[in-house]
């Protein structure tokens, strides 16, 4: 069984230091960060790293994932090709939540140009604490993942 507190994390060049402080801010609360890189500045594609990421939480290594980009949108898209995924990019803390209670969201994406540190914390914080509410939404998540073939 996965650990419920093991994420994964990556990024593209544009989000290194945005993805360590929350590697740092996610193990001070009791989370287990597994922190897959990149780790210098050199220009490397956000597809590979969405994808490594949303492998090891849909093959259960990781129950969550964490990923960023410049924008949060592209490796968001990638992330959500492995099937299994619901990945949403948010730059605000409501949205978060809600892809958590209402979309049972395994994978949250942020955009390290779009927001600043204190922002993408609470963007994880409200990420992490809810949890998925089930009743008339899982009939919706059943039908998004029936979408996958």
């Amino acid at each position: 069984m996965t650990d419920p507190k093991r994420i994964v994390l990556s990024s593209d060049h544009a989000a290194i230091d945005l993805r360590q402080a929350i590697a740092r801010h996610i193990a001070e609360r009791g989370w287990t960060a597994v922190d897959i890189g990149p780790t210098t500045t050199e220009s490397t594609h956000y597809p590979k790293h969405g994808e490594a990421a949303a492998r090891m939480v849909a093959s259960g290594d990781c129950a969550l994932g964490i990923i960023l980009c410049g924008t949060g949108q592209g490796i968001m898209m990638a992330a959500n090709k492995v099937p299994g995924i619901r990945c949403g990019v948010c730059s605000e803390a409501f949205s978060a939540r809600m892809i958590r209670q209402h979309n049972d969201a395994n994978m949250l994406s942020i955009g390290a140009r779009v927001v600043g540190e204190g922002l993408a914390l609470d963007i994880v914080d409200a990420f992490l604490d809810a949890e998925f509410e089930g009743g008339r939404h899982a009939t919706r998540v059943d039908m998004i993942t029936a979408l996958e073939g």
